[in-house]
Order: structure tokens, then sequence, then C-alpha cells
């Protein structure tokens, strides 16, 4: 890896990656290391990269369709993931690594993670539904270990903004949970490959914090 690490923010065309670009940057100045961090939507851009990020917005179906309109992309990141690089998704650049999407119709995903994105039913103790989507500030509950997670207390809050959720993944992918009227899938991680649910970019000093830890992880 060069000494300034090479950091591909991939665009779906969903939007919002000025604040990832941001909040990067700020994490790479935190964390005391050099980063390049572009958005792009070129194929050769992510073969190139140290590390990748994958940010999504809105429906699954939308985001999948954007992401397989740019050529060589989908072959790009999976060589890339099967080669080791790092990538980390973001709230449907997270949802799209699952198995399929059932948002708008079934739609296929990545693949790399377990499971589907399903939408939520959640129910409050006298079983009345709440509010879809989630919204807002949500605590984290895991078991300290996973490296993305160092500095990190379980009950820190990130900002969620999501209907759809992953359904049916594995315990050992699962990083972590937040409850809201049922226990709900924040983070998810296999090998080089993480993602969360809610938006790092928008998480203040833990967003912050995962995102600097991205920067150092060595999967």
């Amino acid at each position: 890896m060069s000494a300034v690490q090479k950091i591909a923010v991939v665009d779906p065309g969903s939007g919002n990656l000025a604040s990832v670009l941001r909040a990067l940057d700020r994490a790479a100045a935190d964390r005391g290391v050099a980063i390049q961090a572009s958005i792009t939507r070129d194929a050769a851009e992510v073969l190139a990269a140290d590390r990748i990020v994958l940010p999504g917005q809105g429906a699954f179906a939308a985001c999948w369709a954007g992401l397989t309109a740019l050529p060589g992309m989908v072959a790009a990141l999976e060589k890339r993931v099967a080669g080791g690089t790092p990538l980390l998704g973001i709230c449907v650049g997270m949802q799209v690594m699952a198995e399929r999407g059932l948002e708008h119709g079934v739609t296929p995903g990545l693949g790399w993670i377990k499971g589907e994105i399903a939408p939520m039913d959640p129910r409050a103790a006298d079983g009345g539904a709440l509010p879809l989507p989630q919204m807002g500030w949500n605590s984290l509950d895991f078991t300290p270990g996973h490296a993305l997670l160092a500095g990190i207390a379980p009950g820190e809050y990130g900002y969620f903004v999501h209907s759809y959720a992953l359904s049916g993944g594995l315990a050992e992918e699962t990083l972590a949970t937040a409850e809201y009227g049922g226990p709900v899938v924040a983070i998810v991680g296999r090998g080089n490959v993480a993602g969360t649910q809610f938006h790092v970019e928008k998480s203040q000093t833990v967003g912050l914090r995962i995102l600097g830890n991205f920067l150092g992880w060595q999967p």
C-alpha cells in the first residue's frame, strides 16, 4: 500500500457523497493518516484503490440499477473483494452486499453477506406499529472485538434512516444490532467487507471513529 491511501467512493447515483468525502477526510486527519479520497463511477479507479467505500441511499432496486449501469463496476468490486481489498458499505450500500432485496420487487445483490433486505414491521410493547422509516439516533448493541468498533462502547449511537433491513443473516456476520420494535441489524462484516445500516457520515463521533478504524483496518 502506498504512503497515501487511495480511497474510491463509488457513486451508484444515489447522492449524499460529498458528506461521505468530508467525513473520510476528517477521520483521516483524526487518525493521522494520509488519504486521497475521490468519488468515482470508473471501474478502473476501483481497481487501483487501496480501499473502497460503497455508499447508497433510497431504494435497493434503484441503487443496484445505478451500480450495474456503470461499465465493469460490479466485476471490479468482486475482483477487489476477492483479492482482499477492504470495503465498507454504507446504508443502501451495505444492503446491496446481501443476497437480494425485496424493495420494489426482487432484486439480486452482491451476495457477500447472507440474507435478504426485507421490509421492517416494528412493533411497540402494546403491539402497535412503530413509525417507518426508522429515522434518528439509535444505540448500538455489540460485543467488543471487531477492529471497526475499536474505541466505541456498546450503547453509543448511530444515525439511521431506513424502512428495510437485513433479514435471515448469519449471527457470525452480524457485528452490531439496534433495537426498534425488535433487533435490527446495524453492522455486518465478513472477511474484508463490512457495512453499516446507519449513516456513518452523519453519526458524528461514532461514525468518524468507524471510518478511522476502516482506514487502518487490516482484515
